[in-house]
């Protein structure tokens, strides 16, 4: 049976309206990322954090997934062969296009969790500093994202599966934020074959057997029918 391990980043969600840390006039260029995305910087300030991420929170709702996220839920459903998402986004467009074999490596944007108890559970469309865990009463909220500084979701499951991997893309990624930029080299050292499917080669394109450039709605559909008709 095939294995293929997909890992998607912020160009897939781009084409549904979510911004990047590289767009000019996006949320993120309003802050500081030492402010909104680190440990110390909840620390410092919750309130600015969980506005941040409220406004993230509300752009996510009203985004719908793309051509691209029904297409890989296309390829989990039919394809013959087991096929795995680790996606670097925090959005949930994957799952609401039907993909179910999806971990987040850098948390849910839609989740929340507890900094005293590590209680998980999901996030209203606002929330607050002050606001009590469910499981343990404590005001110690806040989002259930991996912050700069803190360590990526499922790494060990994630090194696994790419070790079994026949087949490695990667959908919408810059290739240069670790430990994410290295899949492609271990998984190719375990014999894997490699697709970078991307709007522009991305720093880490050189590793990859085959390239393929364009929009995300575009090229992944088109390589998930072949996928799918070979």
């Amino acid at each position: 049976m095939t294995k293929i391990v997909i890992l998607t980043g912020a160009g897939i969600s781009a084409e549904s309206g979510l911004g990047t840390f590289r767009d000019k006039d996006g949320l993120w260029t309003k802050y500081d990322l030492d402010d909104v995305a680190t440990p110390e910087g909840f620390a410092r300030n919750p309130d600015l954090v969980h506005d941040f991420y409220n406004a993230r929170r509300k752009n996510c709702h009203e985004a719908s997934p793309n051509a691209a996220h029904h297409a890989l839920a296309k390829l989990e459903s039919e394809f013959d062969g087991d096929v795995l998402i680790v996606t670097q986004n925090v959005d949930d467009l994957h799952e609401r296009a039907g993909s179910r074999a999806v971990w987040h490596m850098h948390g849910q944007l839609m989740r929340a969790r507890c900094s005293a108890c590590d209680h998980h559970w999901d996030a209203p469309l606002e929330m607050h500093a002050h606001a009590p865990c469910p499981a343990c009463a404590e005001n110690t909220t806040r989002p259930d994202i991996v912050w700069f500084g803190e360590f990526p979701f499922y790494m060990d499951q994630i090194w696994d599966a790419l070790r079994a991997a026949d087949l490695f893309v990667s959908v919408g990624t810059s290739g240069n934020v670790y430990p994410a930029a290295a899949f492609v080299q271990d998984a190719a050292r375990a014999g894997a074959d490699t697709l970078e499917l991307n709007l522009e080669p991305s720093l880490g394109a050189h590793d990859f057997a085959n390239t393929r450039q364009g929009p995300a709605t575009q090229i992944v559909p088109t390589w998930v029918d072949e996928m799918l008709s070979a």
